[in-house]
C-alpha cells in the first residue's frame, strides 16, 4: 500500500485520481481558500482526506506519514525564509521521497499580470539555485528516481513545461 500526499492547488482533483488507483492511500494539503471549490472536494476536505492549510507552518501528521510527497505548483511563491522551513517539513513526513514541481525561470508563460493567490509574484528559481538550496537543506536527489523519470519521459516524448526535482527524504 503506497500512501502518497499531494500538496498544492488542485490538490481535491489529484487525490481523487490517486484514490482510484489500486494499492494507493492518498490524501492531500490544499494550500488555498477553497470557497470556489466543487461539491467533491468539500467532501474530501469534511472526510478529512484533504486538509485546507498554510504550508508555511508545520504540518500536522507524523515522521514517515506518507511514502511519497508531491508537492506542484506550491512553493514558487514562498520566499527564501519560509521556503527553508517547508521544504525540510514536507521532507520530514515522507518515508521513501519527495517530488517537487516548480516554474522554470524565463519561462514566458509563467508571466502573469494578475497577482497570485499567495499575494505575490512567483519566484523562477534555476536549477542551480535548486541544487544550492538542497545542498544547504541537506535534501539529496534520488538518482534512482531522476534516472527511471528521465528514461520514462524519453519513452513517451514527455518534455515537462516545469522543473522536476525527486529528492530523497531524511534519514
Amino acid at each position: 500500500m503506497h500512501k502518497v500526499l499531494h500538496v498544492g492547488p488542485d490538490t481535491c482533483s489529484v487525490v481523487s485520481k490517486l484514490l482510484k488507483e489500486a494499492e494507493t492511500e492518498a490524501w492531500g494539503v490544499e494550500p488555498y481558500d477553497i470557497e470556489d471549490a466543487g461539491i467533491d472536494c468539500k467532501r474530501l476536505v469534511h472526510r478529512g482526506i484533504v486538509r485546507v492549510a498554510n504550508i508555511k507552518f508545520p504540518l500536522p501528521y507524523r515522521d514517515k506519514s506518507f511514502s511519497l510527497v508531491i508537492v506542484s505548483d506550491a512553493v514558487d511563491y514562498l520566499s527564501s525564509r519560509y521556503l527553508n522551513k517547508t521544504l525540510p517539513e514536507l521532507a520530514r513526513v515522507s518515508s521513501d521521497g519527495l517530488v517537487l514541481f516548480t516554474g522554470f525561470p524565463g519561462d514566458p508563460k509563467a508571466q502573469t499580470t494578475e497577482p497570485s493567490r499567495y499575494g505575490r509574484p512567483a519566484k523562477k528559481r534555476s536549477t542551480a539555485w535548486w541544487a544550492r538550496f538542497f545542498a544547504e537543506t541537506s535534501l539529496e536527489e534520488n538518482t534512482q528516481a531522476v534516472k527511471r523519470f528521465a528514461k520514462a519521459a524519453v519513452q513517451d516524448n514527455y518534455k515537462p513545461a516545469c522543473q522536476v526535482f525527486q529528492l530523497d527524504s531524511y534519514v
